[in-house]
Parts: structure tokens; sequence; C-alpha cells
């Protein structure tokens, strides 16, 4: 059985303040996205990485984010890119077990 809810670690590898992103115009685009169900932007410290924690609607929809939308991002960025997709079904009792906001 394929999961319907899968979560995607993305991070750019830059240094760039996170008051330069333009998050407002990029909140904008990410909406569009096929299968996006909600973001939660990520800041490193001390690095300056930005990146997120991004759910999907399914294992499909994220493959096709990250290797088309958010792998055409990092390169016009001239940015590195980190991707990591993790099912979110099988971990779900242990998370709603710690309150996560992602199993309301």
């Amino acid at each position: 059985m394929k999961s319907k809810k899968i979560f995607l670690y993305g991070e750019l590898q830059m240094t760039v303040p996170f008051s330069d992103v333009d998050w407002q115009s990029i909140n904008a685009q990410l909406k569009k996205v096929p299968g996006l169900v909600r973001k939660t932007w990520l800041y490193g410290i001390h690095g300056g990485s930005v990146g997120g924690f991004y759910e999907f609607d399914s294992e499909e929809h994220a493959r096709q984010f990250a290797i088309g939308p958010y792998a055409q991002e990092a390169a016009s960025l001239g940015a590195s890119l980190t991707v990591r997709l993790f099912d979110g079904e099988v971990t779900e009792n242990a998370s709603r077990d710690m309150k996560s906001p992602h199993y309301i």
C-alpha cells in the first residue's frame, strides 16, 4: 500500500540571511505545487542554509517536486540541494504520541 503522507526534507546549501529570502513570492508559487499539503520553513543556525520540511499527499508528488521545481530552483541559485523522503504513515502512532502538529 502506498503512503498518503510523505514528508520531504530539503535544504539548499547556500548562505543567505533569511531577511533576504523572498518567502512571500516563494510561498505563492509553492501553493500551486501538486500534492503539497504544507511547508515548514527551516533556516540553518550559524550556516544560513535555507530549506524546509514539506508534507505531500503521495510519494509521486514529492518526487516530482524534488526533481522538478526544487532542483531547478537550486540550479538557478547555484546551490547544492539535499532532499530526503520519509513515510509519514508508518510513524503516525509514534508522532501522535509526541503531539506532532502534522497529525491533527
